[in-house]
């Protein structure tokens, strides 16, 4: 390969080369899945991708969109930071999102909410049922830790990092990362205030669908738990796939099922009222 490299020619043929080649882990262009909700057009479809063990993933979704990802070999962990895509200081807020619905635990049914009161995305499905709104998620430091190495580059990249390199294709920094969700990987409050981890393995294929109710910029770092507590970097690989769908009607339940969750959905609908 370093003979192939040296020549600019060759360089260029073996590139060329690999056109066509599909790996694990890589984005579907344009856009194709097999196995769409029924009902769901394939035209509709906006995003598939599967994210590696380590890798992360960003996309711009518009309101309605959905979200489904899958947990395609039992251990990927989904550490999730949402941005309103028109006015990015408007971000998931996790503190709102477990106060205002006096629950931690999320699951199908609940919201995920601004910093500005309104509904960022919605929780459609779920049959996972082990997700996280404590713990974010790790850095190079807890890595360099636990592994020996936390860098970006190295054999153990940490969710931080792997946060700074997804905000930067939209234009935002390091002071843009803020606390995540974690999903496909639990943890729970014990008696006595400890927090326990959750993380599996689980069986494969778990998934999850999410409603976007705002224009969203969604980050996903699939980078081990920060508390898994196994001595080596174990993570598996994440599917997202993503496709049109139409804005929640007043109608809708999840939007109904609290008076809180309906306060913010008014709140989404005055702020796209302007």
């Amino acid at each position: 390969m370093s003979a192939v490299l040296a020549d600019p020619n060759a360089a260029r043929d073996h590139a060329r080369s690999m056109a066509g080649t599909v790996v694990e882990a890589m984005p579907v262009l344009p856009p194709a899945a097999s196995d769409l909700p029924e009902g769901v057009s394939s035209d509709d479809l906006v995003w598939e991708e599967t994210i590696a063990a380590g890798g992360y993933a960003t996309r711009r979704l518009a309101r309605g969109s959905r979200l489904r990802l899958i947990d395609t070999k039992g251990d990927a962990c989904a550490a999730l930071l949402l941005f309103n895509a028109e006015m990015p200081t408007e971000r998931l807020n996790v503190a709102d999102t477990v106060k205002v619905q006096w629950n931690a635990y999320l699951g199908a049914g609940k919201l995920l909410l601004s910093d500005m009161g309104r509904v960022v995305m919605s929780i459609l499905e779920d049959d996972a049922g082990t997700h996280d709104a404590f713990c974010g998620t790790s850095n190079a430091a807890t890595n360099a830790a636990k592994y020996g190495d936390g860098s970006n580059s190295g054999p153990h990249p940490n969710g931080r990092d792997r946060f700074l390199l997804g905000v930067a294709k939209h234009g935002l920094q390091r002071r843009d990362v803020h606390p995540c969700i974690n999903l496909f990987k639990g943890a729970k409050i014990a008696a006595d205030g400890a927090i326990v981890p959750d993380v599996g393995p689980f069986a494969p294929g778990r998934s999850l669908t999410l409603r976007a109710e705002m224009d969203v910029i969604v980050v996903i770092a699939n980078v081990p738990h920060v508390l898994d507590p196994r001595d080596t970097y174990t993570v598996t690989p994440l599917r997202a796939t993503a496709w049109r769908g139409a804005v929640t009607a007043q109608d809708d339940a999840i939007r109904n099922a609290t008076p809180e969750g309906q306060r913010a959905f008014l709140n989404v609908e005055d702020y796209f009222r302007r």
